[in-house]
């Protein structure tokens, strides 16, 4: 097989059967493509980790510590030679073809930097994972509404549209094709964050370097949304808050911003500490 060589990282932390799964669906998502696959271990039960390397010819990275998933992608990509990279979460599923239509896709894209394909969840539903970059209007109004108002126009016009090609502000990080030239020139990830909002800010930072983020919803990727929250929601959620404070802090320096930056801030600290309780 000769077509471009795509490097395929997925970062584990103790994972399930979900691995395998994703795995397995590989093969079906590439066809005329060639892929190496890397699995970066951030977990510390190593047995299933091992067993499914070993079936399907994943070579395994261990830093030793609990990187977290941006840094953890960031060992594994950012020194590669491949032509693409892929970095995916272990509870996906590719459907036939899916990876194959990314890179296609991405040939109409010159500007493009990064890609992201049609998220569906479980249930069938289409996840909103082409997004808008917070502003601080919309990011307060989606905050603020989001748990008991679905509908609000705030979360509506953050969650962008999930019906055809365009570009957007950031994509979501369960799977994203990426142009190794635009990764590389933006130093990767932010190692600041250990998890949630490094791929809002791989958006924002790509964008400021002049790449494109495009969705691409003729590739589906099927994603158990919410996997990772299952079993330590209180821990997810505070990690969460965390990291959206990093973000506006990074997106909206300076001081002319600064009282109505510190008050989002504090808004965020206050509604951890209440969803937490």
């Amino acid at each position: 097989m000769t077509g471009p060589e795509i490097h395929v990282v997925t970062v584990a932390y103790n994972p399930g059967e979900e691995l395998e799964r994703m795995l397995a669906s590989l093969d079906g998502a590439c066809p005329g493509l060639r892929y190496t696959v890397d699995i970066v271990d951030n977990g510390t039960e190593t047995a299933i980790v091992n067993r499914v390397a070993a079936d399907w010819g994943a070579r395994v990275l261990r830093p030793g510590e609990n990187l977290g998933y941006g840094t953890a992608a960031d060992l594994a990509l950012l020194d590669s030679g491949a032509d693409w990279f892929l970095l995916v979460n272990p509870d996906t599923i590719f459907t036939p073809g899916a990876i194959t239509e990314l890179v296609e896709a991405a040939g109409r894209w010159p500007e493009g930097g990064v890609f992201g394909p049609r998220l569906a969840n479980m249930d069938g539903s289409i996840y909103p994972s082409a997004r808008e970059l917070p502003s601080v209007s919309t990011g307060i109004g989606h905050a603020l509404f989001t748990t008991f108002w679905k509908s609000n126009p705030w979360t509506a016009k953050y969650h962008g549209l999930t019906d055809r090609e365009h570009t957007c502000g950031w994509l979501s990080g369960a799977c994203l094709l990426m142009r190794p030239e635009a990764f590389r020139e933006v130093g990767g990830f932010d190692p600041g964050y250990f998890m949630f909002f490094e791929d809002v800010d791989l958006g924002r930072r790509m964008a400021e370097a002049g790449w494109q983020s495009v969705y691409i919803p003729t590739a589906t990727v099927i994603h158990d949304q919410g996997m990772s929250w299952r079993d330590r929601p209180a821990a997810m959620i505070r990690a969460h808050h965390e990291s959206a404070m990093r973000y506006i802090s990074h997106a909206y320096p300076g001081t002319m911003i600064a009282p109505l930056r510190g008050a989002i801030i504090t808004g965020l600290k206050l509604r951890s500490r209440w969803m937490t309780r």
